[in-house]
């Protein structure tokens, strides 16, 4: 064999050794105090499994007593990266070895950005070489790598051994999730997270853009409950991943520290009243006047707190019970809606099971219950996101079967309407129709656009009804309304008030003799016989008519006068035609 080949398949042996080493010594658990080994092959380390804490009630202990060998460190009991509520100041301590091959140059990073105060302290041999100072209470442009989390650049001698000490201050959770990182994988994990980050904050403004223009549009006040329930739940996802304090509130102290406990409390608030709305007649009033009472109580509470009345602590055990309630108290109307196959029961309910696992999730890790991590601390975040997209498309079948509701009311109603004031043999107005009709007819004649109406009365309509029957004479009337309307012009007004006597209505017209021509064509259209199913029949007509407004200026009179020249033509041997000019006024 070759002597190349075989150095290389030595190299490759042994490289692979190495790799599986290394591999191994990953996989092993780190015991809390045994020193972190830091190395330029792994560009991230966590700083947790080697973590050990000390308590300081009192704030008095300084880093020259908690570098003593008697310091008594122990490992934490709660979970991963979170101690939880604590109303205390804690000491982490960190043992360091630092590789010979190292170049010593690593970023101190704390994930999580609502610590008020953290500082950091590097020594070795028993001496302080470095410190810093880290938190969201500090100014913004002070800090050592102003960012959305808190970081600083420490330089390790290469092959030394070091102690890392930081002392956690802060008024909410104490979660820390904190580690080491060269400056590239370091700017990477920044880059991912504010993309994340715009990424969600982007789909909030999208969505509250979205609700306040439906609102603005369709005065529907769920969407500006929605609109609140958005700003809210954005805000604290902004806040809480630090992203407000770098872009928006930078340096706002009183924001930095109320924001996270006004938000959410508003958040659950806008919850309860879009819940209440949405479900409508499907929860009990009971439970509506509840909901109400209980988004009221939220608010408060957020008001409270923004006043320094209550203190973050209140405020979780406002979130950890009445946060709840908005579903709890919504669900028998979800069930409701299920039963009677509505989407928007199961969607509430698919929502809510969602934002309990996600809510589960988060104030296990804010109370030190659950282990702090990329998925558990977005955890809420992307609970709330699935909850508003639910929320929107609630929104949006809400609107749609609102909007199907008033078409279908507008329907009956013109369908009544039309009931009300049409002949439901010749689909011609009625006498209420007619009169509606003429009284709004009159008000928009004049000197100059004469409006006429006629009285017409059919001659010889009895004895084709006593001679074939009612159901002919029927046909017949509906036949003569079909003639009238393809007599008359468009826009004239056809009407039928009783028996076999019609209206006729005829605007814009501009003297006596075009009425009367009018009038004449209405009597030609009835010396042709009408063809109805059995047989062809002739019948006649009497016109009377009247100009409005020289005939009268009301309803009732022209109409009077109408029927009397018509009654007048009829004893003047039918078939005729006269204006009631001796009967008007």
């Amino acid at each position: 064999m070759p002597l190349p080949f075989k150095l290389s398949m030595s190299f490759f042996c042994r490289a692979a050794f190495v790799l599986m080493v290394l591999l191994a010594a990953m996989s092993l658990p780190v015991r809390a105090g045994t020193p972190l080994q830091l190395n330029d092959l792994f560009t991230t380390v966590d700083l947790w499994p080697a973590v050990t804490v000390l308590h300081d009630p009192d704030g008095k202990l300084k880093v020259e007593e908690v570098l003593t060998p008697g310091a008594r460190f122990a490992a934490p009991a709660s979970a991963y990266a979170t101690l939880g509520l604590r109303q205390k100041i804690v000491w982490l301590r960190v043992p360091v070895a630092v590789s010979a091959q190292s170049n010593g140059r690593w970023i101190l990073d704390f994930d999580y950005s609502l610590l008020n105060r953290i500082d950091v302290y590097l020594a070795t041999d028993g001496q302080l070489v470095s410190s810093a100072v880290l938190g969201n209470a500090q100014p913004f442009m002070q800090r050592p790598m102003p960012g959305r989390s808190h970081s600083v650049l420490l330089e390790f001698q290469p092959g030394r051994d070091y102690v890392l000490m930081l002392r956690v201050e802060t008024i909410g959770s104490m979660i820390l999730p904190v580690r080491l990182s060269k400056l590239a994988a370091f700017h990477q994990r920044a880059i991912d997270e504010q993309f994340l980050q715009g990424l969600m904050a982007c789909l909030g403004l999208c969505l509250l853009l979205y609700s306040l223009t439906q609102w603005i549009s369709l005065r529907e006040h769920l969407y500006i409950k929605y609109a609140l329930l958005v700003l809210a739940s954005t805000l604290f996802s902004i806040h809480f991943f630090g992203i407000g304090e770098q872009y928006l509130w930078t340096d706002i102290v009183w924001l930095e520290r109320h924001m996270a406990g006004i938000t959410s409390l508003l958040a659950s608030s806008a919850t309860a009243l879009f819940v209440e709305d949405a479900l409508g007649t499907d929860m009990s009033r009971r439970l509506r006047q509840a909901m109400r009472i209980l988004a009221g109580v939220l608010a408060i509470a957020a008001l409270a707190f923004a006043l320094d009345v209550m203190d973050i602590y209140v405020v979780g055990i406002f979130m950890g019970t009445l946060a709840l309630l908005p579903s709890l108290l919504g669900l028998p109307g979800a069930i409701a809606r299920v039963r009677r196959g509505d989407s928007v029961g199961a969607y509430f309910i698919f929502a809510w099971v969602g934002y309990f696992v996600a809510s589960a999730i988060m104030v296990g890790v804010v109370k030190g219950n659950i282990d702090a991590n990329f998925w558990t601390m977005h955890s809420f975040q992307f609970g709330a996101t699935f909850d508003m997209l639910i929320f929107m498309r609630i929104a949006i079948l809400r609107s749609a079967a609102v909007h199907v509701a008033a078409q279908r009311a507008t329907r009956e109603h013109a369908t009544l309407h039309s009931l009300a004031h049409t002949d439901p043999l010749t689909g011609l107005l009625n006498r209420r129709g007619l009169n509606t009709t003429l009284s709004a007819a009159i008000h928009n004649c004049n000197p100059h656009a004469l409006l006429a109406v006629y009285m017409l009365d059919l001659d010889g309509f009895k004895p084709v009804n006593d001679q074939f029957g009612h159901d002919v004479g029927d046909e017949l009337l509906a036949i003569v309304a079909q003639r009238l309307r393809s007599t008359m012009r468009t826009g004239d007004i056809v009407a039928r008030v009783g028996g076999d006597e019609f209206v006729v209505m005829a605007g814009g017209l501009q003297d006596d003799a075009q009425a009367r021509e009018l009038g004449e064509k209405l009597l030609v259209a009835f010396h042709e016989p009408f063809a109805l199913e059995q047989e062809n029949c002739r019948v006649g007509v009497t016109i009377g008519y009247v100009l409005a407004p020289q005939d009268g200026s009301d309803a009732a009179s022209l109409l009077k006068s109408a029927d009397a020249a018509m009654y007048a033509g009829k004893q003047g041997g039918k078939n005729s035609l006269r204006r009631g000019e001796a009967l008007a006024g």
